[in-house]
């Protein structure tokens, strides 16, 4: 299905009844993504999925959105389907967003689960820091050493030889995922008053399980989960426990 909000057309998915989910899909992800965990609870549930602007069959921003322009078209699409209550459940670049709705709507948003979230920025070590130097002199004379060649296309050839995968894979997109990676949102999470369920991958490296346990210290009403052998799509490489966990959260909401 497709909707327009702010001119910008949407595709999601609704199915199933009663109490409303909302999932939100990860960085580089789509529906397709959540679609094994939609499958399931919208057996119980009324269960809605969203293809954030960028991913999947939606279209892409005009301007360079961060994590609150997100979050604000998300509440949009909340409102034109009618919701007065919606549980979220968000993984990693969905995390962020459920944090920062969580945050400003507490009288709309009871209770969540937040998946490998991101959303706090990493430790940052001298290996990074070496990594970034190093990443920045590269920059400088693969621009002067390949002088002859357009601008757009030499870069184009430099990130996809030494940028980071999601980096290589943003496409257009990547203005937007430098603003967003570099949002920290470690603040808003002692605002949060929904009851929150944090599950993590054991040997998730994009978002590390002590990430999980800053967010569990830092939200009143919440828990920490981490699932063995798995690692940042901890609710696919594990999706069978997952589901266990989830259910009990939900339980008696139906």
């Amino acid at each position: 299905m497709k909707i327009k909000i702010d001119g910008l057309e949407l595709h999601y998915s609704c199915e199933g009844t009663g109490k409303n989910i909302l999932l939100l899909h990860g960085w580089g992800g789509s529906i397709q993504s959540f679609l094994p965990v939609f499958n399931h609870l919208k057996q119980h549930f009324k269960v809605y999925v969203l293809d954030f602007p960028g991913f999947g069959e939606s279209q892409q921003p005009e301007n360079v959105w961060g994590v609150f322009d997100y979050a604000g078209m998300t509440k949009k699409f909340i409102d034109s389907m009618g919701m007065d209550e919606v549980i979220l459940i968000g993984h990693s670049f969905g995390g962020r967003i459920s944090i920062v709705l969580a945050n400003r709507y507490p009288e709309l948003i009871k209770q969540m689960v937040l998946v490998d979230s991101a959303g706090i920025i990493p430790k940052r070590t001298l290996k990074y820091y070496g990594k970034v130097y190093s990443f920045k002199t590269l920059k400088f004379l693969y621009r002067h050493i390949f002088f002859w060649m357009p601008e757009e296309k030499k870069m184009e050839r430099f990130y996809k030889k030494f940028g980071s995968k999601d980096y290589q894979d943003a496409g257009n997109m990547r203005r937007i995922l430098v603003k967003v990676v570099n949002e920290d949102l470690r603040d808003l999470l002692k605002g949060i008053k929904a009851s929150t369920l944090l599950i993590w991958g054991r040997e998730d490296e994009a978002t590390p399980v002590y990430m999980g346990e800053i967010m569990k210290n830092e939200i009143k009403d919440s828990g920490l989960v981490v699932l063995e052998n798995a690692g940042h799509f901890s609710y696919l490489d594990q999706f069978r426990t997952f589901i266990k966990i989830v259910d009990k959260f939900l339980e008696g909401r139906e």
